[in-house]
């Protein structure tokens, strides 16, 4: 009789067990079919892609190039400008510059009216500075025009020293400025830039330290 019972216990033992395993077996199921809808991708946007030209500066680091503007020479109004500058980009956020530009200056408003004989000779009209300067790229980024082309440009700080000759005397110079450069392809760029040059000024008696503003638009290379 007692291994009667025994025997029926071990059976319903057994249904339970492959009760469990049919059940964990089902849940398994469940599981793993839950996971590939919660993978399958819904909504299958159609997102037309655009192949954009964007130029890079070359590996080389040297940049020359000429430009044209207006320098407004205090008391001695404003005039043509030209200058030549190299640089050499230290890194993507520093540079070196070297610039040699001039100007011819015109009468002072004092000899214009006064009609008193002129202050200056034709050849000490000619101003010419030269200036070692470091610049920062304050603010690099893009500049998009249509939808397929793309342009690397960069908002900068200038500043630096050198020697400025006009009226027939070397003047030590402080030049500050900023600019703005536009890269059109991955060898050239176009700048504008707005630079003060500082240099004492004894012309009219006393001596005074004169702001001379620079205006001007240029066009260099990388090699």
């Amino acid at each position: 009789m007692e291994s009667r019972i025994r025997r029926i216990s071990l059976s319903r033992l057994l249904v339970v067990l492959l009760a469990c395993c049919c059940g964990l077996y089902s849940m398994a199921g469940l599981a793993a079919e839950l996971m590939s809808i919660d993978n399958e991708q819904v909504v299958k946007p159609r997102v037309q892609r655009r192949d954009i030209e964007e130029p890079h500066i070359e590996s080389e680091d040297f940049e020359i190039g000429l430009f044209a503007g207006l320098m407004s020479v205090e008391d001695f109004g404003a005039n043509p400008a030209f200058a030549v500058r190299a640089a050499y980009h230290v890194s993507e956020d520093f540079f070196m510059e070297a610039a040699i530009g001039q100007s011819k200056t015109s009468k002072t408003s004092y000899e214009r009216l006064s009609g008193a004989a002129e202050l200056l000779t034709n050849s000490e009209r000619l101003l010419r500075y030269y200036e070692l300067s470091l610049g920062y790229n304050l603010l690099p980024g893009e500049a998009f025009v249509g939808g397929k082309y793309a342009f690397n440009t960069a908002l900068y700080l200038i500043g630096g020293i050198g020697s400025t000759h006009f009226a027939g005397s070397d003047r030590f110079t402080i030049n500050i400025g900023s600019g703005y450069r536009f890269l059109v392809t991955d060898w050239l760029a176009v700048h504008g830039d707005l630079r003060d040059h500082l240099f004492d000024m004894d012309l009219f008696g006393a001596n005074q330290v004169t702001n001379n503003l620079e205006i001007t638009l240029g066009a260099t290379i990388f090699f």
